[in-house]
């Protein structure tokens, strides 16, 4: 196992073959499923590899392309095409499939993102008008950079102290824009 691994890892970082990174990634794709090197956990490693792949061969800035919707709700056809390389050879499905798969999830990804960035314009513009003595547009970044925030990535990030932090996050939360879970 471990020599297919490392025959797996060579072919990924062989930049020489000319074969386009999206078809390379199916293939990766489908030889680290047949590896099957985990006792579990195989899918979700295989689906991490596919968006570190992406970012690796700067097709991504970041990893923001999970195809893991896009097999769960194919799920059959994942298979079936799966198990059609190994019995008949039929790659040129299986490329199609996870071509397709990456053409899904970037339109939705796209679409998430626009929703993302309307959800944040529109809250920078109830905070200036509702809170105008904190707001700053730092401070709107600041509470969507994460799924959550705490004092103290408000104190680093605007450079306040953290009583000034704590009176901003308290604001937000008594106007609405932040519900406060202690854990």
């Amino acid at each position: 196992m471990i020599a297919l691994l490392s025959n797996l890892e060579q072919y990924v970082n062989n930049d020489y073959d000319n074969i386009d990174p999206l078809m390379k990634l199916a293939i990766v794709h489908y030889h680290f499923e047949s590896i099957h090197p985990f006792y579990e956990g195989n899918g979700r490693t295989g689906r991490i590899i596919n968006v570190l792949f992406l970012v690796l061969k700067e097709l991504l800035d970041s990893p923001i392309l999970y195809l893991s919707r896009f097999i769960i709700r194919n799920k059959s056809a994942y298979y079936r095409l799966l198990q059609d390389i190994m019995v008949k050879e039929n790659w040129e499905e299986w490329i199609l499939f996870i071509l397709q798969g990456i053409e899904e999830t970037a339109n939705e990804t796209l679409i998430l993102i626009k929703k993302i960035n309307g959800l944040l314009e529109d809250t920078a513009e109830k905070i200036k008008a509702e809170l105008l003595k904190i707001y700053s547009r730092e401070l709107v970044d600041l509470i969507f950079f994460e799924f959550y925030t705490k004092i103290s990535y408000i104190e680093d990030g605007l450079g306040v102290s953290r009583k000034t932090a704590s009176n901003y996050l308290a604001a937000l939360e008594e106007n609405g824009f932040l519900i406060s879970e202690r854990t």
